[in-house]
């Protein structure tokens, strides 16, 4: 089976193209803007018919779309999540239109949410910012693109190798550089909100399960934890993963532009688990341990000189 992981550098995926790479009887590509991609590509700017030329060189049978942006204006953020995956599925349609396509889309397409319900695939969309908006925008062309397409709509990803700027990763990277004196302070906004967080090895687990299953899958999939818990569940688990002695500050002021305005994030992940037979096997305890695991050794093979 021959797979292109666009994206494939990134942190989720290289959690999903080091998945897929273990399994047998696959030939894994790398797309991206990497010096090392097989496919070197940036969906932001490719010209359709050109990537579909490239694309049909490669003849896939699967094509799985990591490549994203989570910040920057919304120029940048609707050329990358709203663009890209237009782009690509036209080129898909010319070179490669048997191929299934697996797309990351957001939870934050949702919007908010009533405190203490599990959202469906067939909630309407109602984003409230940016990113949501444009990661709605690639998921509608995805799903009205005519192809073998399923998009899996990830609550917030945790685990090892989480990048610092996202919440898990930045506090994480926080608390490293505080360390264990008793005296310090890190200080966060408003960590009331709820969100569902999932691991990203179980996140990987999914998309792999969504490459290679075969038949018609749903166009719409959620894959998250399928539980909500206080942002401040997870960073007062980071504070004893690292032992800080200091002291937690929360202020009033609200979190990240792409949450705002969110209280309550929760995906029901049962039409995952009926259509690929898949549901999350860590926990966000045990997600939390590998991260600061995976931060702490970096930091150590940041001190040899």
């Amino acid at each position: 089976m021959r797979i292109i992981v666009l994206g494939f550098t990134g942190y989720l995926g290289g959690h999903i193209a080091g998945q897929l790479r273990a399994l047998g009887g696959v030939r894994l590509f790398g797309g991206g803007r990497s010096p090392a991609a097989d496919l070197r590509v940036d969906l932001a700017t490719a010209d359709a018919g050109r990537l579909a030329e490239a694309l049909a060189d490669f003849a896939p049978d699967a094509v799985v779309n990591c490549a994203g942006a989570v910040g920057g204006d919304s120029v940048r953020l609707a050329e990358v999540n709203a663009r890209g995956p237009a782009v690509l599925c036209a080129a898909l349609r010319e070179a490669a239109p048997s191929a299934r396509l697996v797309h990351l889309g957001s939870a934050a397409e949702y919007g908010p949410a009533e405190h203490g319900v599990r959202v469906a695939e067939t909630a309407p969309a109602g984003p409230v910012a940016p990113y949501g908006a444009t990661k709605l925008a690639g998921t509608l062309a995805v799903t009205s693109s005519g192809l073998d397409a399923v998009v899996l709509r990830v609550g917030n990803p945790v685990g090892p190798g989480a990048p610092s700027n996202s919440l898990p990763g930045g506090t994480a990277d926080r608390l490293m550089r505080a360390g264990d004196t008793p005296g310090a302070v890190v200080r966060f906004g408003d960590l009331s909100a709820y969100r569902d967080f999932v691991d990203v090895r179980d996140l990987a687990r999914a998309v792999v399960l969504a490459t290679t299953t075969t038949g018609p899958l749903p166009r719409v999939l959620n894959i998250s934890g399928g539980r909500a818990v206080p942002i401040r569940d997870l960073v007062h688990g980071l504070v004893t993963e690292a032992g800080f002695r200091g002291r937690i500050e929360e202020a009033a002021t609200a979190g990240s532009a792409r949450s705002a305005g969110v209280g309550w994030q929760c995906s029901d992940i049962t039409a995952a688990h009926e259509s690929l037979g898949w549901a999350p096997r860590y926990g966000l305890g045990d997600s939390l341990a590998v991260l600061w695991e995976s931060v702490s050794a970096q930091a150590r093979l940041d001190a040899v000189p």
